[in-house]
């Protein structure tokens, strides 16, 4: 085929196909990733040194007008139940964590051998008042015989002056009398020695009677049984613990305050009190007392910084603190609760 064939079969280039053609367009430069993380990041750094100087300011501020301390916790009034006697434990009528009331009977004792001291200080003391009766009797007899044997020698006097009657019988008279006023001086202090008997007898009835009274221990104060020790059967001796009575209504705390934080506290200033049972509620109280000495001075062994190598320990100071808020039936405050207690000191 001739160059010219050729040249009449190949299309001729013209408006009408460079019209069909799109143009090219230029790629997208893509953006690089690095710098919009970059730019997270220092933004969140950013916003997290803002609210860390924001906190830190806060925190200084705060703790210049407030001391706080969460080695704390509720206290409460905690009775004792004692017996004053010993003996067999017969019956326990209250059981853990019951409610009782002051004078409530909790446990009753053996009480046999109790009634037979009484029936025994009973007679001692009839048989007390009889022997009263008897020295009474002797001396009224001392009495009249003593009456008599004055009389006598009043008489022999006379007579002796008259000397009708001899030396010898005035002095027999004399003696006689004397003898008789001595008779009735004793039989005076019988008298009152049976008095005595009588009245140490009545005194030993008494204690016999209180000691029977002590068979039934009785509750002190109005609360709740706690730490309960004792059954029936069991032989307890006077003044050995059997339970305790928690009081279910004043409740403290006793907050521990380092020494250095006390410089500005003053009897009367605001508490709030977090207590850990409770996380989200808050309560109020007010400083009542401060301690007149550290807890470390009631230790067991007590620090003696005089003695050995000496250490300087910060120590801690009780602050008792009352609420102020009233008591809610839905937020019991059990004694040895763990509190954190805030005081504001301006």
């Amino acid at each position: 085929m001739s160059e010219e064939t050729k040249a009449q079969e190949s299309p001729m280039p013209g408006p009408a196909r460079e019209s069909k053609e799109k143009p090219l367009r230029p790629a997208p430069v893509p953006k690089p990733r690095g710098s919009a993380r970059r730019i997270v990041l220092l933004a969140l750094l950013a916003l997290a040194a803002i609210t860390g100087i924001l906190f830190g300011i806060r925190t200084v501020v705060f703790y210049r007008h407030h001391v706080e301390t969460d080695d704390a916790q509720v206290e409460a009034h905690i009775a004792p139940v004692l017996p004053k006697v010993s003996g067999y434990v017969t019956q326990v009528l209250v059981q853990d964590n019951q409610h009782v009331e002051a004078g409530q009977l909790l446990v009753r004792l053996d009480d046999r051998d109790y009634r037979s001291r009484i029936d025994t200080a009973r007679a001692s003391l009839e048989n007390a008042k009889a022997a009263v009766a008897v020295a009474r009797a002797n001396a009224e007899v001392a009495r009249t015989q003593t009456t008599r044997t004055a009389a006598d020698r009043a008489r022999y006097a006379w007579l002796r002056e008259k000397e009708e009657v001899s030396q010898q019988q005035y002095d027999a008279a004399r003696s006689a009398a004397e003898a008789a006023a001595a008779q009735q001086d004793a039989a005076r202090r019988a008298v009152e020695a049976a008095q005595a008997q009588v009245a140490q007898k009545k005194a030993d009835l008494e204690y016999a009677e209180l000691q029977l009274t002590y068979t039934s221990v009785a509750a002190p104060a109005t609360g709740y049984v706690s730490k309960k020790s004792v059954e029936v059967g069991q032989f307890v001796q006077a003044g050995q613990p059997l339970l305790a009575i928690v009081s279910g209504g004043e409740t403290w705390v006793v907050a521990n305050f380092k020494e250095t934080q006390l410089k500005k506290m003053r009897v009367g200033q605001p508490v709030e009190i977090d207590v850990d049972a409770y996380p989200k509620t808050a309560f109020h109280g007010k400083v009542e007392s401060i301690a007149a000495a550290t807890g470390a001075k009631f230790a067991l062994l007590p620090p003696d910084n005089a003695t050995g190598n000496f250490t300087k320990v910060v120590q801690r100071v009780p602050v008792k603190i009352v609420f102020t808020d009233p008591s809610r039936a839905d937020k019991p405050l059990r004694a040895g609760m763990s509190v954190t207690a805030i005081v504001a000191v301006d």
